[in-house]
């Protein structure tokens, strides 16, 4: 990989994943009481959680760096159709990951707050991806993302992986 794209990479990571996942419910949970009242039952599933999110998330950034030639930044985003990797399965794992965080998230501190920010979130994620994503990749890639978008769900998880050749 190149410095400068991993550079790139990097710098939207810290900001914009960054300020999702940490900043704004860091500034939601503000309130001190709230810090102090993390369900301990929670801990390991969400560390868990935690975990494979962060993993998900890296592992699409790689692809679109690796594979795509580009960032997860709408900005500059790959030049080629990322089809490998997690995104074999499923059309949107990037998306996916970060909501499993936030889930780990609501689970760790249960606070109703967090959970509308999550659930928000989430829709915010669907209407990107339905009005913005869709067509502009549609656009971009033509045939190959149609083929792509027919093999691959949206937001489920096939069980056959994705097969660039028509069958």
């Amino acid at each position: 990989m190149r410095p400068f794209l991993a550079f790139k990479v990097l710098l939207f990571t810290l900001i914009v994943p960054g300020a999702v996942l940490i900043y704004l419910p860091y500034y939601l949970l503000s309130d001190p009481e709230n810090w102090q009242t993390v369900n301990a039952a929670w801990a390991i599933p969400a560390g868990l959680c935690i975990m494979l999110g962060l993993a998900i998330y890296l592992r699409c950034a790689w692809d679109f760096a690796v594979a795509g030639l580009g960032t997860p930044a709408p900005i500059d985003p790959p030049k080629k159709l990322v089809v490998s990797g997690l995104y074999r399965r499923t059309r949107n794992p990037m998306f996916q990951g970060v909501l499993l965080v936030l889930l780990a998230e609501c689970l760790l501190y249960a606070d109703p707050g967090l959970i509308g920010y999550a659930g928000s979130i989430a829709l915010f994620f669907h209407i990107t991806v339905v009005f913005r994503e869709e067509p502009d990749l549609t656009s971009r890639f033509g045939a190959s993302y149609s083929h792509y978008c027919r093999q691959v769900p949206r937001w489920g998880f096939a069980l056959k992986a994705f097969s660039p050749e028509p069958i």
